[in-house]
């Protein structure tokens, strides 16, 4: 998942950067206002974690000027500021959740997924298409019941294109939810990813779409020779 933080605390933006990585999260760090509405001008965010105490402008008025932009992710304050009026405010703003320092990471973690699963429309905390199962919580994938071992970006390429089955995605998309700025990225890893990945799962779910991108779809399953009408009609003797 591609994150957005925006926290002007070098200590917490560093731990926090480090802690959600190790959680699976693309985090992109800022920590000034402005810079935060130039990334979101410019990069898709499934998140945004921002601080209302910023140097050069109050987090609050970052999130009213966020709301006039195209697209703007699902969004928790993480602040300091504890009065009932502050978070009313940011909630009226458009935020959607809030959660005040000092906090429990494990409670952040918690609440970001449930954000993200409510702006994927789902309620169920596992990504199910067919018969494939992803866990975005502990990061494990299972197809027909049988775990398949995935390495990180494998992972994260599946999740980002079984999000939205049947969705194409460029490779640009899907680069920029799989790596950080300033990731130094081969021009051909997307596609290395993708042909890993389609040997995993086998024959039929990841598709190219040719001058567009990529998709996943359920894979169809073969039909049984007894019910193939195709089938020559059994010669009674």
């Amino acid at each position: 998942m591609k994150l957005l933080l925006t926290e002007d605390d070098p200590q917490i933006g560093e731990g926090l950067v480090l802690g959600l990585g190790g959680a699976g999260f693309q985090v992109d760090w800022v920590q000034q206002g402005e810079q935060a509405l130039v990334a979101l001008r410019h990069t898709p965010y499934d998140l945004w974690v921002l601080d209302l105490g910023l140097p050069d402008m109050d987090g609050l008025e970052v999130l009213r000027q966020s709301q006039a932009l195209p697209a703007c992710p699902a969004t928790l304050i993480l602040s300091a500021r504890h009065i009932a009026t502050d978070r009313v405010m940011g909630l009226n703003l458009g935020a959607d959740d809030y959660l005040v320092k000092p906090f429990d990471f494990d409670e952040l973690l918690a609440r970001l997924h449930a954000l993200h699963r409510r702006s994927q429309g789902r309620r169920d905390p596992l990504i199910r298409v067919g018969d494939l199962c992803i866990d975005p919580i502990r990061r494990t994938v299972a197809l027909a019941g049988q775990a398949i071992a995935l390495s990180p970006r494998e992972f994260d390429l599946l999740q980002a294109l079984a999000e939205h089955p049947g969705a194409v995605r460029s490779a640009q998309w899907l680069e920029s939810r799989l790596y950080r700025w300033g990731t130094e990225v081969a021009s051909n890893a997307i596609q290395v990813h993708l042909h890993h990945l389609r040997r995993k799962l086998g024959e039929g779910w990841l598709h190219n779409v040719r001058g567009t991108g990529y998709k996943l779809e359920q894979a169809a399953r073969p039909i049984p020779a007894a019910d193939n009408p195709s089938d020559p009609a059994p010669v009674r003797p």
